[in-house]
């Protein structure tokens, strides 16, 4: 049995969890942290053998990963979002790692990030490298609400075969999660003792899109490269007008 244990955390993932799980073959157990899913995702997930569930109450997507973490009884540690697969290069090549004695104590995996059916190469989406492999007791999430990374100790390596994430199925998805995750990113920079100016609702949306769209050349994937720029100048926008209400939690 392989040494590596995948972790995942759901929530009403049935459009995605079977593929998810498919791509892990070279995962000896799957840790499933769930937090009330309402559809077929635990009867989807119980039908692979690898996968242990778990329920476990909504904690922030930090957290909530440090406890499938914690759960894992691997040496080895592999995480992934329900909406991301692993390619069968990438999987090749984790496969083909000596992780009893390995140069690194984790690794790096690039992404290939899609909006819709489409790649975006441009625009700081690719290759968007992440922490996904690491030597478990090296590496934790960071007690984040939203944005989490891992933290590791130790040599960091970089593989090279490719993740994909599946992130917005259209313009209606990311709208709906941009309510979401502009709260969430206001709510962690207040925890930090940010504030928010009217500077900063100024300028920080328009740099946002003039760094997309220009610095990263985003204007390389055309009307979708301008169209994600003006999305993510709006989702900074509304995270900073969420930091500077009054009232705000």
């Amino acid at each position: 049995m392989s040494n590596i244990s995948a972790i995942l955390i759901t929530r009403d993932e049935e459009r995605n969890v079977a593929d998810c799980l498919a791509s892990l073959v070279f995962a000896g157990e799957i840790v499933v942290v769930d937090s009330g899913s309402t559809d077929r995702t635990e009867e989807i997930c119980r039908r692979d053998p690898r996968v242990r569930w778990h329920a476990e109450p909504w904690a922030g997507f930090g957290p909530q990963k440090n406890i499938a973490l914690d759960k894992a009884t691997g040496p080895w540690v592999f995480s992934i979002d329900a909406d991301e697969r692993v390619t069968p290069g990438l999987a090749a090549e984790i496969a083909a790692l000596d992780l009893s004695n390995p140069p690194f104590d984790a690794y790096r995996v690039p992404r290939r990030n899609f909006f819709g059916r489409r790649w975006v190469r441009h625009g700081g989406w690719y290759p968007d490298s992440t922490v996904r492999l690491w030597r478990k007791g090296s590496g934790r999430f960071e007690d984040r609400s939203v944005h989490e990374a891992v933290r590791v100790q130790g040599r960091t390596g970089t593989l090279k075969g490719d993740l994909l994430h599946y992130t917005y199925r259209d313009t209606a998805d990311f709208l709906d999660r941009m309510n979401r995750y502009s709260t969430l990113g206001a709510r962690e920079l207040r925890r930090a003792g940010r504030r928010a100016s009217w500077l900063d609702l100024l300028a920080r949306p328009p740099f946002t899109f003039f760094r997309m769209f220009v610095l990263k050349r985003g204007f390389l994937d055309g009307g979708l490269g301008f169209r994600l720029a003006v999305l993510y100048a709006f989702y900074t926008f509304a995270k900073y007008a969420k930091l500077g209400e009054p009232d705000g939690d």
